[in-house]
């Protein structure tokens, strides 16, 4: 099972590295830790994950994968949930084939990842007006 949502917003005239900045800035103010590269051939991408010591035991490895591709008139955020890359760049390389950035995860773990998810999309979307 792959976890992946795509929204797409047109007409907006968002400039998308301000907009990744008001991301990275909310998920901050939520107790993420962010790491960013706007050098990825396909969009900026960020990912995102919560700390703590559960956290640290269990998916030490996961994290929330956002991408925003296109142009500030015309472009789709893509959010799910992935495999925490160290080296968010090796991510921006990996983001040409998106969905090998998203894990399947047990029944239980996927409920709350898509409620955390579908929190986290409406705030961006709350972000992009």
């Amino acid at each position: 099972m792959v976890s992946e949502k795509i929204v797409s917003f047109q007409n907006k005239n968002k400039d998308l590295n301000q907009l990744a900045q008001q991301i990275i800035t909310m998920l901050q103010q939520d107790g993420y830790k962010t790491q960013m590269t706007s050098s990825s051939p396909v969009g900026l991408v960020i990912q995102a994950t919560k700390a703590g010591i559960l956290r640290d035991i269990i998916t030490a490895d996961r994290a929330f994968t956002i991408m925003i591709g296109g142009d500030p008139n015309n472009f789709a955020i893509h959010i799910g949930i992935g495999k925490l890359i160290q080296n968010i760049a090796v991510a921006a390389v990996e983001a040409l084939f998106l969905s090998a950035l998203f894990l399947a995860v047990d029944i239980p773990e996927m409920l709350w990842t898509r409620h955390v998810e579908n929190e986290i999309l409406k705030k961006i979307i709350q972000i992009i007006g």
